[in-house]
């Protein structure tokens, strides 16, 4: 059986983005729970020199959803600046992603495969194919960003482990 672009993208980004919506909602309950303040978790970062929780969640978001769309379009660029977004609302643009992921057709996707996408930042343009895009660029920084926003809940005290990040598998029916 051949792996479609629509098994590598789509069905991957779901996988991760019903996780990372459990493992958020988990971080909501413990900070209300414990009495922290969520907007200010939104600014942790595990290292000075890296981006916050926020841009971490948005990222999630562009390299799921936007990389798909982008795909489409024939030309992906770095994230626009966002309002700060608080707790609830990067909960928000994991479901969003989610949707919008999951309201893509097999064929819709898999007529992707072959298309030029330019990655487009600053004065530079990096040319892909859609499958090479997705494999090696999205989904590595789409598994980094995710990664990153758990590791930032586990520093602060969530209560989550790897079953939490992985997600529903996709097993044998």
């Amino acid at each position: 059986m051949a792996i479609s672009l629509y098994d590598i993208s789509v069905a991957s980004y779901l996988q991760t983005l019903d996780a990372a919506n459990g493992f958020l909602e988990k971080g909501r309950k413990h900070f209300e729970g414990a009495g922290v303040e969520l907007d200010e978790v939104v600014e942790t970062r595990i290292y000075p020199d890296m981006a916050p929780m926020r841009f971490q969640v948005v990222s999630v978001k562009h390299h799921s959803l936007g990389a798909l769309e982008a795909a489409a379009a024939g030309v992906f660029a770095p994230p626009p600046s966002l309002p700060d977004l608080g707790y609830a609302e990067l909960q928000k643009l994991v479901v969003e992603a989610r949707d919008g992921v999951a309201a893509l057709s097999r064929d819709e996707v898999d007529a992707l495969a072959g298309r030029e996408v330019v990655f487009r930042i600053g004065d530079r343009a990096i040319p892909f194919v859609a499958e090479d895009f997705i494999q090696s660029f999205s989904l590595p920084n789409f598994y980094f960003h995710a990664t990153t926003a758990y590791d930032i809940l586990r520093m602060k005290g969530v209560p989550i482990g790897k079953r939490d990040f992985m997600g529903p598998l996709r097993i044998k029916k």
